[in-house]
């Protein structure tokens, strides 16, 4: 049996319609389905909008707003490891932009990208609450503090053959 492009996007509506509306009745709604369709889906594609909209009578520049708005909304599908360093004013004073410039050495891409292989997504954020620890990271939502460009390759390393 071959599935098509279409099928499979008729899949993907599908699943979005479900994840929506099961959440629609929250407080709030919005930000917990896309989350919930970023889970599930791996990332907020443009087709889903109009859907989202629809289930929660919004207009899909409302949804797009915010799915563009927020960082940890993901357009395009992300790599099998997220490896997010903080970028804000505290650890900036403590080496994170030498960092920064080191992954994106190492891995050869920049900051919202994904490696070829689809290995690693590199992302900036500004803040992990980790401050007093500086320069911080998260590796797939595992934070570590005091990252210097030798422990972030180790922890690549862990993820990353």
């Amino acid at each position: 049996m071959t599935t098509n492009v279409t099928d499979l996007a008729a899949l993907r509506v599908g699943r979005v319609r479900e994840i929506a509306t099961a959440r629609r009745g929250l407080r709030g709604p919005l930000i917990p389905i896309l989350h919930a369709i970023q889970e599930d889906l791996g990332h907020i594609d443009q087709a889903d909008v109009p859907v989202i909209a629809d289930v929660l009578n919004l207009s899909a520049a409302e949804v797009h707003g915010v799915v563009t708005f927020y960082r940890d909304f993901r357009r395009e599908r992300g790599g099998r490891t997220t490896l997010r360093i903080c970028r804000a004013e505290a650890c900036q004073a403590v080496g994170a932009e030498a960092l920064g410039a080191h992954a994106r050495r190492r891995l050869g891409v920049d900051f919202g990208e994904t490696t070829s292989d689809g290995a690693v997504t590199l992302d900036e954020v500004f803040c992990l609450g980790n401050c007093a620890l500086g320069p911080a990271v998260q590796v797939d939502g595992r934070l570590h503090g005091r990252v210097s460009p030798a422990r972030l390759d180790a922890l690549l390393g862990e993820v990353v053959p």
